[in-house]
């Protein structure tokens, strides 16, 4: 059965390490990261952005997780990943989501705490914990999220977002982009720590992509608790559809789509076991 992403959010605080949240689109990439997650014997959550909406039935895309959460060996989460509308975060709580995303860094500062305590209101009252962002990340390449400012998290903003939201877990924006980065890394490693001192919740990191591995392990001993990964999976993906069917022009979709699936195996257990790292 789908687990509690805020179960699951608080375990890894209490063992300090984090888990991996893989944006996904089909069966493959969920079965993928599951396989992954079983392959460390460490908890996975799913993410569903509110983006793919018009390309993913989210009543079947649900249904589906369920089903493959139901046969895993470790903890399965679903969560609905950067959801702007209310309207999305209804459908995602009513259907079976264990947790939702409302992003609302484009507004004022007021407006995100008014909004995000309306959803917090809803979404609690149905069991359904609720993370939300304050700052904004900047796009990278490759990346299909909307563009942000890269505006810092401020560690006094996000000590009165949580008390007046009452948030489950918040997302710190410390210099990590959404997609590869352009280029060199400039992560703000003693932000996140005060931002860590002025809040008691789970904290996110959102751009694990082309993160480089030392700065993922020191963001996890400042208190990261999920990181969310999205386009290092899909250029992985890419890539290895783009040479596969170039080498096999006669295969069948059946074998292309079970090979990309255990192509992103690897690349996803990579993060899980570096995110599990209590090194």
């Amino acid at each position: 059965m789908i687990a509690s992403t805020k179960e699951i959010l608080e375990a890894t605080r209490q063992g300090s390490y984090a888990v991996a949240a893989f944006n996904a689109y089909n069966q493959e990439t969920v079965r993928a990261a599951v396989r992954a997650a079983e392959n460390q014997s460490q908890p996975v959550i799913i993410a569903l952005g509110e983006r793919y909406f018009g390309t993913v039935d989210v009543e079947g895309f649900v249904a589906m997780v369920h089903a493959i959460a139901a046969k895993a060996s470790v903890p399965v989460a679903l969560h609905l990943d950067h959801a702007y509308e209310k309207e999305s975060i209804a459908c995602a709580i009513a259907g079976g989501f264990s947790s939702v995303m409302y992003d609302g860094s484009k507004l004022s500062f007021e407006d995100n705490i008014r909004h995000t305590q309306e959803i917090v209101e809803m979404a609690h009252a149905a069991g359904v914990s609720v993370e939300a962002e304050i700052g904004s990340l900047a796009r990278g390449a490759f990346s299909d999220e909307e563009e942000g400012d890269g505006t810092f998290t401020s560690p006094a903003d996000a000590r009165r977002f949580v008390a007046e939201t009452g948030v489950d877990f918040l997302a710190a924006a410390i210099g990590t982009v959404h997609g590869m980065y352009s280029g060199e890394p400039n992560i703000n490693l003693r932000l996140l720590e005060q931002i860590r001192e002025a809040v008691d919740v789970p904290l996110v990191l959102h751009g694990g992509s082309g993160t480089p591995d030392a700065i993922i392990l020191q963001t996890i001993r400042r208190g990261i608790c999920k990181i969310n990964v999205n386009t290092e999976i899909s250029l992985a993906a890419a890539a290895f559809l783009k040479e596969y069917v170039s080498a096999h022009p006669d295969a069948h979709l059946s074998v292309i789509m079970s090979e990309m699936e255990n192509a992103m195996v690897p690349a996803m257990s990579r993060f899980v076991s570096l995110f599990a790292s209590r090194d």
